[in-house]
């Protein structure tokens, strides 16, 4: 098996989704420290089990990635126990579906929690740590609007704010090698990805477009769409 994250540390939130937790074994198996992240605590330790029994470096953490406190925290804890973050993976997801004008304030509002809030709130906790250390990788799975069919609007404004987030953030961090980029899904809620650049479908294909963006293998990252 590739090592090629030996000796590096993963933080890769949505841990017990479907998407979140290939990731975390994908990074594990090639050598990296994961520390699992996920509201679902039953789900949690079960993923964590599983791999902890094929003698993967893999940690669970309950957290609400909502709250920008209990993320700093989170890093905080994570730098602390574990070692520098090398690795970001956002993978956390929330779809509420329901026409436009249906949708109700709660609707909305988590959906920009799960899907925007909780990316800022880690994307720059992590990013404040690896600029003094010139590297390191933030990788954000979230779909592009123009991708959406009708009732996905909370959705599509909430991962659309993700992404203008993560553009502008990896303006700001390029120079100092932190590489931001964004892999769009083909499938799920979305139909096709933003761009034409590593173009895959399914599970497997997110997948390997999130190792090529911590890789820095992506045809093109610092903020632009890794289509999967």
């Amino acid at each position: 098996m590739n090592r090629e994250f030996d000796r590096k540390t993963a933080v890769v939130t949505g841990a017990c989704g479907a998407v979140g937790a290939e990731v975390v074994t994908a990074l594990a198996a090639r050598g990296a420290a994961v520390t699992a992240v996920d509201r679902d605590g039953r789900g949690l330790c079960d993923l964590v089990e599983r791999l902890q029994r094929g003698g993967l470096r893999v940690a669970g953490r309950q957290v609400d990635i909502a709250s920008g406190p209990a993320v700093e925290s989170l890093v905080d804890q994570v730098e602390r126990e574990v070692g520098p973050i090398d690795i970001v993976v956002n993978a956390a997801d929330l779809v509420r579906t329901g026409s436009a004008v249906g949708l109700t304030e709660e609707d909305w509002t988590q959906s920009f929690a799960v899907n925007a809030h909780a990316v800022f709130h880690l994307s720059r906790a992590a990013a404040a740590r690896m600029v003094p250390r010139r590297g390191g990788a933030i990788v954000t799975i979230a779909a592009s609007p123009v991708a959406h069919q009708g009732g996905l609007a909370a959705y599509a404004a909430s991962k659309a704010a993700a992404t203008a987030y993560v553009n502008g953030l990896a303006a700001e961090v390029a120079r100092f090698g932190v590489r931001c980029s964004v892999v769009s899904p083909v499938e799920g809620p979305v139909l096709r990805p933003v761009d034409e650049v590593g173009q895959a479908s399914g599970v497997a294909g997110v997948v390997a477009a999130v190792l090529a963006g911590v890789s820095g293998l992506a045809g093109y990252v610092g903020g632009a769409a890794v289509g999967a």
